[in-house]
């Protein structure tokens, strides 16, 4: 898409990616952003393969995620340690929640009387 003074308009992850200030991207800016013709045209074999490879190869929180969840897991896109950390901290803190719930339940329940004691 273009704005009224020339300027390719992009959204989202594409504009995350056109955006980039980048050594091999600069050749194809014109005055007002990146230049279509200069796109289709002069595009070189390497500016092609290197935004594939960065396009396809992002690290996590970039191209290939969603919400910072990488959706594309390979040995350049990973979940970092700190992910790790703070998911299972959340998945335990909420089990462990639950588990009070439940036997807060208990204890209520126990102290009204709806318990089955064990006759022996």
């Amino acid at each position: 898409m273009r704005s009224p003074t020339g300027e390719v308009i992009f959204g989202g992850e594409t504009m995350r990616f056109w955006d980039l200030r980048a050594p091999w991207l600069e050749p194809l800016r014109g005055p007002n952003g990146l230049d279509l013709s200069r796109l289709k045209k002069d595009i070189q074999p390497w500016q092609e393969r290197r935004s594939a490879e960065y396009m396809t190869h992002a690290p996590l929180g970039s191209l290939n995620s969603v919400g910072g969840v990488a959706t594309e897991i390979n040995a350049v896109n990973y979940v970092s340690p700190r992910s790790w950390l703070a998911t299972s901290h959340f998945v335990l803190g909420f089990f462990f929640f639950v588990g009070h719930l439940w036997h807060a339940g208990r204890a209520r329940a126990a102290a009204a009387g709806f318990e089955k004691r064990n006759r022996s």
